[in-house]
């Protein structure tokens, strides 16, 4: 059977209500006392009921993120520094993979996490403004993530798309390259992550008189390696000249760069590459890729800061706010001419 409160103080030689203040961590305890029952309650492998206790206090301790895809690793690495961010505030995190599709992120939105969680951080890619409405229905403080549904009704942290891919394009530039392969384009996208770094790439070129050629700009479906490298493969079949690449997001670079690398093509030398969310993974490529970091970090910790905030004040919540992070061009093995 699952041990008690009661053999916890039976073990510590204290009441039960002190073995609760220590779980609680209520700050007038003896320091000798607190460590008897620290002691007790791992030799009795005691786990307190997290149900009970949200039932009793109104908090779970709990609160949920929901991301598009744990494949992709700026997903993966912000759920890392979300569940960092949500521990210094003596939060679990409970992460959901919505799939990225409209449909999946409503049915999120509507699912049964409310009654589980004291609030949700929502990293939207579909859903638009018309959609902002659905937001205001759910029961639980809430915070966006990502490049949708601005002016919403509640709070938004998101990172500066157009200005890191201008500044990523602008470093190509700098190092003498003309002809720059955007890579990463949904063509019918009118708001969103990569309509928003199309724009940056697209001001880049025109502040340095360079024309913008639509040969250049690569769609593809979503943003994974092995787009990347179909795409790449797709721009060396079809002749066209180039000698730098923007990546819309590491992993499309990574990808390219793969291919490059296989046809004998070097880089910085011949084909300088830059992309964007300096992911892991970028430290360790051959060469080392250049990128853009968008403050992952920062993103989590204010998101989680608002959160708990709203969380505090349900009664009474704060207007809502948007927060756009700095960002940094991390410079590498792949731009060094």
């Amino acid at each position: 059977m699952a041990a008690t409160l009661h053999d916890v103080a039976r073990v510590a030689g204290v009441s039960i209500k002190t073995v609760s203040n220590v779980i609680h961590n209520y700050p007038h305890i003896r320091d000798n006392t607190k460590q008897r029952v620290l002691d007790a309650i791992a030799e009795v492998g005691y786990r307190p009921n997290l149900a009970a206790r949200g039932l009793r206090l109104g908090r779970t301790g709990v609160i949920s993120l929901v991301i598009p895809d744990l494949r992709n690793a700026y997903f993966s690495e912000l759920a890392e520094a979300v569940m960092r961010a949500a521990a210094a505030h003596d939060l679990s995190v409970l992460i959901e993979q919505s799939g990225g599709s409209r449909e999946s992120e409503i049915a999120a939105l509507k699912g049964p996490r409310a009654e589980f969680v004291d609030g949700i951080l929502f990293s939207v890619l579909e859903l638009g403004e018309e959609d902002a409405p659905l937001l205001a229905d759910v029961r639980v403080p809430m915070v966006l993530l990502g490049e949708r549904i601005f002016n919403g009704p509640t709070d938004h942290v998101t990172m500066r798309n157009t200005e890191g891919t201008r500044a990523a394009t602008e470093h190509l530039i700098e190092v003498g390259c003309t002809r720059i392969i955007a890579l990463g384009s949904h063509p019918d996208e009118e708001v969103g992550s990569a309509a928003l770094r199309t724009l940056g790439y697209r001001q880049a070129l025109e502040a340095a008189g360079l024309p913008f050629r639509d040969e250049l700009v690569r769609p593809v479906g979503t943003w994974h390696r092995f787009d990347g490298a179909e795409a790449m493969r797709e721009v060396l079949a079809s002749g066209i000249e180039f000698d730098g690449i923007v990546g819309f997001n590491d992993s499309l670079a990574l990808g390219a760069m793969r291919v490059l690398s296989e046809r004998g093509i070097r880089m910085p030398e011949d084909v300088a590459v830059v992309g964007f969310d300096d992911i892991d993974e970028t430290r360790y490529s051959l060469p080392t890729l250049t990128t853009i970091a968008p403050g992952r970090d920062e993103i989590a910790k204010r998101a989680v800061e608002m959160l708990v905030e709203r969380m505090d004040n349900r009664d009474a919540p704060p207007e809502p706010r948007e927060l756009l992070t700095e960002f940094t061009l991390v410079r590498r093995e792949s731009t060094a001419r």
